[in-house]
């Protein structure tokens, strides 16, 4: 990322990046390749358990990580390797460039390295006038344009060849051929003499094995085993965290790198190096050889209880293959070195909250790198983490922090939802006619220009809690006793999908109950970096809704019931409320999994016949709950003709509070999904969550599409036969 001085500024690069359209096709060709790719690679593997298996083994590795450096640095030794250790990126870099002034080394070769990116190595080796190439296709490409990488596996992703070929001729002095195989052949050819030339080669790892001081290097091109075999001296740069006890763990690792990265069963090159190789060449016959082991705050970092498993990363990428924001933006605008989900997170830690604190707020908390993540590391939680720390370090900003005093008070909460609906009436309030909502007429001033891709609705009338007295069943002998969890945005903007779901239980033996001290659940918060008043909330939630008095706590807003199944989290357990946010979290469930599972309705409940439906599976109930099928299921059974849409599981743009920070990607991201529900045919779009009701509906308002946007409680109510 290019440095930032504010907010604003950090969001007018964000534009720019927007309106690179060739980077944009380029990055969303990828992103819809890879799922497919990386489905095929994994077919009949035990996925869920390998990434457990990894996990395990690299936290342990992480705990003893002072323990394997001194066992590999005295198998090292005994190897003939040198072995250094380098408290900080500075440090790292001197060391190397100490070794090259020792060896007399000039000219260097160098493959792809995500650690010397971390500690810029190449800058301090050409200030000290030493002469170094990158040999990787994509790193040299970025090293002559003088940027940095836009993926930490496709480093140059976001440029045409149209632009690599203008660069190449720049380079040779001839004009080039914009024919990938023949810009190949001129880069083998220009790269071919610097490997011969070179006086030393450097190379990151990927495994540094402990018990036998061997290196493991993971690449698609022969150039790695160029860098480490052809120079008399070879340099490994390695982070702390590359660390693993033995082989098989190693092992276990490559089973998932390749397929996770780029939907390979296995790269191309796959090399173990154990000590110094003959070279003729050099003195005594064998090339020198060292690995300096950089440490960055990684030591700190193994000891924070919060953040340690950040560690596990084994760098394949995948967060950013399928991040939205990420394939609307590219790397440059969504890391500062590390790129993706993972480089929110490391930048903070390795070049500090000044470099960090602008791209964490860039996080749509989709879930999607979580849910692909290799090593099983929590990446949205943790990126919102290191929010809630910076504000902690340098104040909370004036939104968070009203947000935060509303909040913790339920009734003033509540008293001024309540009054938005006469606050609304200014700017007028129109009754959808196709998406059968009511909408703002015209916006406020201060959201009208960046909001205008879609309607905004307005506050309800009366809020669900006003209603439900009023429709309560009287259910005698019932098969369950539940209670709903009704969230804000169904309380008190869509309170017919809640009627609707209670409607859709009638006859069903379900006794249904709406606790009134219930109040948010305290996610706006958590994505506002406000984690104790999100705990004070939560409090309230957990006493309001006592989970000793139902069979489940039902949610038809999966924003929400992902939120509630995380309160065990929130309290770390032990006392008495961590028990009971433990056995509150157990009874949660969403509408369509109760529907669908436990009450298993059939096609026997619903009129047949309806119309064509597609679905969109909102980004906390599919990876957040890992919910899949229910909804699916249940559709098709409430009559309705299912067309599968493409790219179903993929976020709408909404994120809450993300869609307010950062419209123009909120708007993007829409615009994919709206084009792909279109392209169905069908009449009625069909979700579970009320804030993808509210972005999908008032995109398709905007646009005056004759699609219908509802919920799925709102679809089965109206088809349930009576």
């Amino acid at each position: 990322m290019q440095n930032v001085k504010n907010l604003g500024e950090y969001k007018e690069h964000v534009r720019e990046a927007l309106d690179n359209e060739f980077q944009r096709q380029a990055i969303d060709r990828f992103a819809q390749a890879y799922p497919v790719g990386r489905a095929k690679a994994f077919e009949g593997m035990d996925v869920e358990g390998l990434i457990a298996e990894i996990a395990a083994a690299k936290d342990d590795s992480i705990r003893r990580m002072g323990e394997l450096y001194e066992q590999f640095k005295r198998e090292a030794e005994k190897a003939g390797i040198h072995v250094h250790l380098a408290k900080n990126a500075g440090e790292a870099n001197e060391i190397i460039a100490s070794i090259a002034k020792k060896t007399g080394s000039k000219k260097i070769v160098k493959s792809k390295s995500m650690t010397a990116e971390e500690t810029l190595l190449n800058h301090h080796l050409e200030g000290e006038g030493l002469e170094v190439t990158e040999t990787d296709l994509g790193e040299w490409i970025i090293q002559m344009r003088h940027e940095g990488p836009s993926h930490m596996v496709m480093p140059a992703i976001h440029l045409s060849r149209d632009q690599v070929a203008g660069l190449f001729s720049q380079v040779t002095g001839k004009d080039q051929s914009n024919e990938i195989e023949k810009l190949v052949k001129v880069a083998r050819r220009e790269l071919r003499q610097r490997f011969v030339e070179a006086d030393m080669g450097i190379s990151g790892a990927n495994f540094a094995i402990a018990e036998t001081a061997t290196i493991g290097l993971v690449t698609n091109e022969g150039n790695a085993r160029l860098c480490t075999t052809l120079p008399r001296v070879h340099v490994a740069l390695c982070g702390l965290d590359k660390l693993t006890p033995t082989l098989h763990d190693a092992l276990r690792v490559l089973r998932a790198l390749p397929r996770n990265a780029t939907g390979q069963t296995l790269t191309s090159y796959t090399t173990w190096i154990h000590g110094p190789n003959e070279d003729n060449a050099a003195p005594g016959g064998k090339k020198e050889m060292h690995i300096v082991f950089l440490d960055n705050g990684r030591t700190a970092l193994a000891e924070d209880p919060e953040f340690r498993q950040v560690l596990r990363c084994i760098r394949c990428g995948a967060c950013a293959n399928v991040c939205p924001v990420y394939r609307m933006v590219g790397g440059h605008e969504y890391g500062h070195i590390y790129i993706g989900a993972i480089g929110l997170i490391l930048t903070y830690f390795f070049h500090g909250r000044d470099k960090a604190k602008h791209l964490v707020l860039n996080c749509i908390n989709c879930q999607a790198c979580k849910a692909v993540c290799a090593a099983g590391i929590d990446l949205p939680s943790l990126i919102k983490r290191v929010y809630a720390r910076i504000l902690d370090e340098t104040g909370h900003d004036i939104d968070s922090t009203l947000l935060s005093m509303v909040m913790r008070n339920r009734k003033l909460f509540h008293g001024l939802l309540r009054s938005a609906r006469f606050a609304q009436k200014p700017f007028g309030v129109k009754k959808g006619e196709k998406q059968k909502g009511n909408f703002i007429r015209h916006l406020p001033m201060m959201f009208a220009k960046q909001h205008a891709f879609r309607e905004l609705p307005a506050v309800a009338d009366k809020p669900f809690r006003d209603i439900f007295p009023k429709i309560q069943p009287k259910v005698e002998n019932p098969r369950y006793t539940v209670a709903i969890f009704g969230g804000c945005a169904q309380d008190f903007l869509y309170p017919e999908q809640l009627e609707a779901m209670v409607h859709t239980f009638a006859d069903r033996g379900v006794a249904v109950d709406f606790p009134l001290q219930q109040t948010c659940c305290g996610l706006p918060l958590m994505m506002m970096g406000e984690r104790k008043a999100e705990k004070e909330v939560a409090e309230q939630n957990i006493h309001a809704i006592d989970p000793a008095k139902y069979d489940y706590i039902i949610c038809s807003c999966p924003s929400c019931a992902s939120h509630l199944k995380q309160y065990p989290e929130i309290f770390g357990g032990g006392d008495s409320d961590g028990l009971l946010a433990d056995r509150f979290a157990d009874k949660v469930i969403d509408i369509s999994s109760f529907l669908n599972d436990v009450l298993e309705m059939s096609a026997d409940d619903f009129e047949q016949g309806g119309p064509k439906a597609t679905y969109h599976a909102p980004c906390h109930l599919c990876r957040g709950l890992n919910v899949h099928d229910a909804p699916r299921e249940i559709l098709a059974k409430g009559g309705y003709e299912y067309v599968p849409c493409k790219e179903e599981e993929v976020c709408c743009g909404f994120g809450g509070s993300y869609s307010v920070k950062f419209p123009e990607i909120s708007q993007q991201i829409l615009t994919n999904k709206l084009d792909n529900i279109e392209a169905t045919g069908a009449e009625v779009l069909v979700t579970d969550c009320p804030g993808c009701v509210m972005q999908i509906r008032g995109g398709l308002a905007k646009r005056g599409s004759d699609v219908v946007v509802r919920h799925m409680s709102e679809v089965l109510a109206e088809r349930r036969k009576k």
